[in-house]
């Protein structure tokens, strides 16, 4: 038994954010049904790495565990397959531009009707309501907009993004946290609701210290590299062969760093002797103790901290994490068959529950791969699906 085995999702998005929150559904044994148009399919599966000449290592990466259909939803019939679907499902989850789904039919408004227990998620750039709602949504623009960049980089440097498209993600997780919440909810009500995510929001919610900086001391927050905003030595060291970061801003933590790496004497330092003076003097703290740390090699540096009790780690390349023994104990990486590619590895779930754990089943499916098996279950037979692949509404 699956957290969510008979819960039935559709997923009519593209891309990331959408497809992501999905693919966490499907994670947990929902039956998550992608739908897409047919010929081109979702964005995603034209977009780089490739991993074969016809299938994208971005597709794959956010659509396994689901069944793909593609459907032509600029067809009335095609749109009528979709709402027929959606009367017996569970969530919805789209991200088209506000407007763009009420004017095809498939919006909250409309598919409730048929289907009042119906959790309809929107995920969008700006939300659905408000003067930027109808912009698109692009993880560049929603970090730049929301403060992240302004934030991110070394002082005094140019504006840096995220090496991840954070906002495209964290909006992925914040719509899946609103539609578990709206299935709680619909547990004591029985009925479906509005679920409203968007990158923006994403970007914003993620500035909780931030933000408190800003609203109790009027402090604009500034780039700090690897360090931290409100402790210190909270970042990454120079040392002999490369970096490595080191996290001894605690009271118990910093005189024990002190003497691991031979100055005793800083924490009698006034310049160092409290977390705040520390802060204000950072530039000479990291002086003082680079001075010290590229005397000797990262793993020296590491074994001496582990021993000592102080957390500490290497800064690994992606492939260096994913080889990591820890990363494969914890099952982060998994291999999955794929219809078409044969044996290929993914990452693994990141949430482990004890009773009904999250799984990989299945590698994300070929364009259409599911059209017959899924409008088969609405009742069509052969004849039906022949006379829509001919005017080409399925395919």
């Amino acid at each position: 038994m699956s957290a969510l085995s008979g819960v039935r999702v559709l997923d009519i998005s593209q891309v990331l954010a959408g497809p992501y929150a999905a693919m966490l559904l499907a994670d947990l044994g929902a039956d998550v049904i992608k739908i897409e148009a047919p010929g081109h399919g979702d964005h995603s599966r034209q977009m780089a790495p490739r991993v074969a000449d016809n299938v994208s290592g971005a597709y794959l990466a956010v659509n396994r565990n689901k069944r793909g259909v593609s459907v032509n939803l600029k067809d009335e019939r095609g749109r009528e397959l979709v709402r027929r679907l959606a009367e017996n499902a569970d969530i919805v989850i789209e991200n088209f531009r506000p407007g763009v789904a009420a004017r095809l039919g498939i919006d909250f408004e409309t598919l409730s009707v048929a289907n009042p227990r119906l959790i309809h998620c929107s995920i969008s750039g700006f939300g659905q309501t408000g003067p930027y709602s109808a912009r698109g949504g692009f993880d560049l623009v929603a970090q730049g907009m929301t403060g992240l960049m302004s934030i991110t980089g070394e002082p005094d440097g140019p504006p840096v993004k995220c090496g991840v498209p954070i906002t495209d993600l964290t909006a992925g997780l914040f719509a899946t946290y609103g539609i578990l919440a709206a299935l709680a909810a619909r547990e004591r009500t029985g009925v479906g609701q509005q679920v409203d995510a968007s990158l923006f929001e994403a970007g914003l919610g993620l500035e909780v210290w931030e933000s408190v900086e800003y609203f109790h001391t009027g402090v604009t927050s500034r780039p700090t590299g690897s360090a931290h905003r409100l402790g210190a030595p909270y970042q990454a060291f120079r040392c002999a062969d490369g970096h490595f970061t080191v996290g001894a801003d605690g009271d118990r933590h910093w005189p024990r760093f002190c003497e691991v790496i031979g100055r005793p004497d800083l924490p009698a330092d006034p310049r160092f002797a409290t977390n705040t003076e520390r802060l204000a003097n950072l530039a000479a703290l990291v002086a003082e103790i680079e001075e010290r740390t590229v005397t000797r090699k990262r793993d020296d540096w590491l074994a001496l901290l582990e021993a000592a009790g102080i957390p500490a780690g290497p800064i690994h390349t992606v492939p260096e994490a994913l080889e990591d023994p820890h990363t494969r104990a914890r099952g982060m990486v998994v291999d999955i068959e794929h219809a078409t590619l044969g044996p290929l590895k993914a990452l693994g779930p990141a949430v482990k529950l004890s009773d009904t754990p999250a799984s990989v089943r299945t590698a994300a499916p070929d364009l259409g791969q599911h059209t017959d098996e899924v409008f088969g279950e609405l009742g069509l037979g052969a004849a039906d699906l022949a006379e829509l692949r001919d005017a080409k509404v399925i395919a």
